[in-house]
């Protein structure tokens, strides 16, 4: 019998990080070794689902899985992003770790980014969700008790009333025509805080919701390491925010 493979999960604390990494955690192929997850430096919150550090911790002990965190700054150039993600990853690498795991669904463009940086230091991306269709997912999803809270919503596609609301199938049925169901497009972020892969659920009560909005960058990919597509357009729009506080 082989030794399953060494690797890294590239944690956003939504959704889709959590069913992909469920699904990772069936599969004797690999052995998760750390969530991986960018948060911004001056804010101390995920990077677009704006999540607090320490719910961010809460989701990482509940799952049992060592969190290692990569500070950036606010809307970093694609230079800074990437040379502190590959800084992370070389370290990584020196504790035998070969494989970098994503919750991404059908983006091609950015799995095909993912692959070419990923590939200059000798990483190999899974993706275990790669072109499942969203309904499917979110159905799946669902029936396996997960909750999630949507946390952001971009006012592009959904306006404020969305957002602080729970996915489930009246959710699903209130979405425009042109929402994926999973937000794959960046319509919405959510945080995860119940399921299979949690040993106890997160505790957090809702605070305020606000609006922001943001400057575009100099060139826009994602600098959350999980599964987010952040489509230039995007950032024409504002996007409103549900603050989660720690209980």
């Amino acid at each position: 019998m082989t030794e399953p493979q060494k690797a890294l999960f590239n944690w956003s604390s939504g959704k889709d990080s959590a069913l992909a990494l469920y699904k990772t955690l069936q599969n004797s192929d690999f052995k998760i070794e750390c969530l991986l997850t960018s948060v911004n430096q001056q804010y101390q919150r995920i990077s677009m689902h704006g999540i607090r550090v320490e719910l961010l911790q809460e989701q990482a002990e509940s799952i049992g899985i060592p969190l290692k965190i990569i500070e950036v700054p606010e809307m970093p150039t694609m230079e800074v992003y990437e040379k502190v993600m590959t800084e992370t990853l070389i370290e990584l690498k020196q504790n035998g770790i070969t494989h970098s795991i994503f919750g991404d669904i059908f983006l091609e463009d950015l799995r095909q980014y993912r692959e070419n940086q990923l590939a200059k230091i000798g990483f190999t991306g899974v993706f275990p969700i790669w072109k499942i269709p969203t309904y499917d997912l979110i159905q799946e999803f669902i029936s396996l008790g997960f909750k999630t809270i949507v946390v952001c919503v971009n006012e592009k596609y959904l306006d404020k009333s969305f957002v602080g609301r729970i996915i489930d199938q009246d959710f699903i049925n209130d979405l425009p025509n042109n929402v994926d169901v999973c937000g794959e497009n960046g319509e919405f972020h959510t945080f995860t805080f119940d399921g299979p892969i949690f040993s106890k659920p997160i505790d957090f009560e809702i605070g305020e919701i606000v609006y922001r909005k943001y400057e575009k960058p100099e060139r826009q990919d994602s600098s959350d390491t999980a599964c987010d597509n952040n489509d230039e357009t995007a950032f024409d729009f504002g996007f409103w925010y549900c603050d989660l506080i720690k209980k």
